[in-house]
């Protein structure tokens, strides 16, 4: 049985480790895998050095982005962002509201966040009210946004007042 190897993976790779990790994999896997990709490079001291360093560097652009996702979550979390959609009597929409609408709204208001990282967990918003939506800002932040879907009222064309009493009167002739 061969012996376990050391890398230091140059990217975050899944189930294994994030940059700048020291793991320990089977040669083949270092060999036949990480190393072509470059997911990864063989173990020395002058590379262990060099990503110390930048480790270093990224947990500090880190702090910052997270830091700044914080504010925008203190920020985004108190308004209530209204979109107008038409529905039914019953208070079901005529289609849906999914994250690239909201995506649309929140822009509107002066924030970027991207569709994907409105996390809609039941699917597309399908009746009116308060609806509370998740959102993954940088730096694995989580916000919860308030929408309200509020229906289009249409104006219904109105009778006109003359017609009503007539009509009103030849339901009377037909009475008798």
């Amino acid at each position: 049985m061969a012996t376990k190897m050391q890398a230091i993976l140059a990217r975050d790779v899944a189930n294994l480790g994030h940059v700048g990790d020291v793991v320990r994999v089977a040669p083949g896997y270092l060999r036949n895998w990480l190393l072509p990709q470059r997911l990864a490079l063989p173990v020395s001291k002058s590379r262990l050095a060099q990503f110390e360093h930048q480790k270093e560097l990224v947990r500090h652009q880190l702090a910052k982005l997270k830091a700044t996702s914080e504010s925008v979550r203190d920020r985004i979390e108190v308004p209530k962002f209204t979109i107008d959609v038409k529905a039914g009597d019953q208070g079901k929409l005529f289609g849906s509201v999914g994250g690239r609408d909201i995506e649309v709204v929140l822009k509107a208001h002066g924030f970027s966040v991207a569709s994907k990282d409105i996390k809609l967990e039941d699917g597309p918003l399908k009746t009116i009210g308060l609806h509370e939506i998740p959102v993954r800002l940088e730096g694995g932040v989580m916000a919860k946004i308030k929408v309200i879907l509020a229906p289009i009222v249409e104006a219904k064309p109105e009778e006109e007042p003359e017609a009503a009493p007539e009509m009103a009167s030849a339901d009377e002739t037909h009475e008798e």
